[in-house]
């Protein structure tokens, strides 16, 4: 498919429909971005995994980024920080807070990140 998908008369087509998609992610964010500071997002679909868990489903891997994939299109600023834990099976698996910034915003982002770890460090981290 990838060989298809870049010969001769098809590489520009799909190169042109990835920055349409990559402008349209853009400015949707940055919209949203007029009327908040910040998101606030997840930053997996799920917990951590145990490392031996998940070595032989190399999908099951890729899609734990599926969460990012947004603000790496709109080349925002962001941050994962600990959100917290869950238990499985008696391991304490950590979860990720994804805090997304305005364009060039990386001084007031790391401001709401340092913020929110001061607030939940003791929740946080035991």
């Amino acid at each position: 498919m990838g060989s298809f998908a870049l010969s001769a008369g098809h590489s520009d087509a799909y190169y042109e429909r990835a920055q349409e998609v990559q402008r349209m992610v853009e400015a949707e964010l940055a919209c949203k971005l007029q009327e908040y500071d910040a998101f606030i997002l997840p930053a997996a679909p799920s917990p951590a995994y145990l490392k031996s868990e998940k070595m032989n489903d190399p999908l099951a891997m890729y899609s734990g980024d599926m969460m990012t994939v947004n603000v790496n299109l709109s080349g925002l600023p962001a941050i994962v920080v600990r959100g917290g834990h869950v238990e499985n099976d008696g391991a304490l698996l950590p979860v990720g807070l994804q805090i997304v910034g305005r364009p060039f915003g990386e001084r007031a982002l790391l401001e709401i990140a340092h913020a929110y770890e001061l607030c939940t460090w003791d929740e946080i981290n035991f």
